[in-house]
């Protein structure tokens, strides 16, 4: 029962698991956020070019 108690005790000191799921939701975090930057994105330059190309040419 010692030994058990000895492993679990090792267990939850080991700090190289945490250090893992940091970075997955660090990169989790950084991937929503370049999403909603893309998505934004990707609608003002819709936006700008359909007033581009909607505009009579002149001249």
């Amino acid at each position: 029962m010692s030994k058990l108690i000895k492993n679990i005790s090792k267990f939850m000191k080991d700090e190289e698991g945490l250090t893992v799921v940091e970075y997955v939701v660090g990169a989790g975090l950084i991937v929503i956020a370049l999403a909603a930057v893309f998505d934004n994105l990707g609608t003002l330059l819709q936006g700008e070019l359909a007033t581009i190309f909607d505009e009579p040419a002149a001249g």
